[in-house]
């Protein structure tokens, strides 16, 4: 493996041929203002951002205006099916998705984080729905990102079937529970042939530096942020965190031993008793 500082230029994520440098993907959710969420986003230098195509289309509160207030020239759109409960409508839902990147100018966007919940109570992502979806999807040619709990086998089965990410949940939707699928995660980080981004449940930076320390390509971080004391801080605490865990991860971690072992050798040491 090359050396690699926080300087190194060839660190890039690839997703389906498109690079990013920023390992933090963001949400536009849940801000208290427009002002505020165009400031975390700025501070946080992520590249990739995630927009709910339904509350968009709908107008919901604190989604008015998000169109036209953010600079698309500055960041890649990941429209999402959120609200979705099942899979011929987070289908359509990618659809409108797509038409809306189009309108922000990104003519070639056909990227889409597949969300399909029919669990109200815990917000689990529906697995059967979820794999019927992405089929479709692929086949349209979507680049598909699908949010999905933490199994293993459903991973790689939506690798097979053509998806350009997975992105299992690391605890449930804004629980900041943070990496309670820890042992499952690495498993799938072990066994992916695509990249791997941790999204929900991280509520603090360490959290977010763990999960790339253990080889996540990037993690997605909303309610930490924008339902923080401070966002605009915080968006800046995830970023600086991100890096630090992909360098650590990088760099190699210490292997783990049962037994302690001295930092300074022995050898040659001479012992004297008087």
């Amino acid at each position: 493996m090359k050396n690699m500082t926080d300087t190194d230029k060839d660190d890039f994520l690839e997703i389906a041929g498109k690079s990013f440098k920023s390992r933090l993907f963001t949400g536009t959710g849940k801000y208290q203002s427009i002002t505020q969420m165009k400031s975390s986003l700025q501070r946080s230098d992520c590249e990739v951002i995630t927009v709910a195509v339904r509350r968009v289309q709908e107008n919901q509160k604190g989604h008015e205006g998000l169109i036209e207030a953010i600079d698309w020239s500055k960041f890649w759109m990941l429209p999402n099916t959120a609200g979705c409960k099942t899979a011929e409508e987070a289908v359509r839902i990618a659809r409108l998705g797509r038409e809306l990147a189009k309108l922000a100018g990104q003519n070639n966007n056909n990227f889409v984080k597949l969300e399909v919940i029919n669990d109200s109570k815990y917000l689990l992502p529906d697995p059967i729905g979820t794999i019927e979806a992405a089929e479709k999807l692929v086949r349209e040619g979507f680049v598909v990102l699908p949010y999905i709990n933490a199994d293993p086998m459903l991973a790689k089965r939506l690798e097979e079937v053509g998806c350009a990410t997975v992105m299992p949940l690391g605890s449930p939707i804004g629980s900041g529970q943070g990496l309670k699928n820890f042992a499952n995660i690495q498993l799938i980080i072990e066994n992916s042939k695509i990249p791997v981004i941790v999204d929900a449940g991280i509520g603090v930076p360490s959290e977010a530096a763990q999960a790339l320390e253990m080889g996540a390509a990037a993690v997605l971080v909303n309610s930490a942020i924008a339902l923080a004391r401070d966002p605009i801080e915080m968006a800046e605490a995830m970023k600086k965190a991100v890096q630090a865990g992909r360098q650590g991860f990088l760099a190699g971690r210490l292997q783990a031993s049962e037994a302690a072992i001295p930092s300074s050798p022995q050898q040659g040491v001479s012992f004297k008793q008087d």
